[in-house]
C-alpha cells in the first residue's frame, strides 16, 4: 500500500473538504482518504495513480501543488 500526500493551497472551508474527499474517495485503488483543511492537504493510501487522485481533486474545483 503507497501513501500520498498533496498539498492543496485554495481549501478553505468544509465545502471544500466534502467535495475533495467525494471525488477522490471515487478513484480505482484509493483504500483512504484524509483531508485536512488546517493544512491544506490531501493523504491518499492504496493503490491509485497520483494522476488520478490530481484529476480528481481538479474535479472537484481545486488544484493539487
Amino acid at each position: 500500500m503507497n501513501e500520498l500526500l498533496l498539498s492543496v493551497p485554495d481549501m478553505s472551508c468544509e465545502h471544500c473538504v466534502r467535495a475533495i474527499t467525494g471525488e477522490v474517495t471515487c478513484v480505482a485503488g484509493v483504500e483512504s482518504v484524509d483531508v485536512r483543511l488546517e493544512t491544506r492537504t490531501v493523504r491518499v493510501t492504496g493503490s491509485a495513480d497520483e494522476a488520478d487522485v490530481r484529476a480528481a481533486i481538479a474535479e472537484a474545483g481545486y488544484e493539487a501543488a
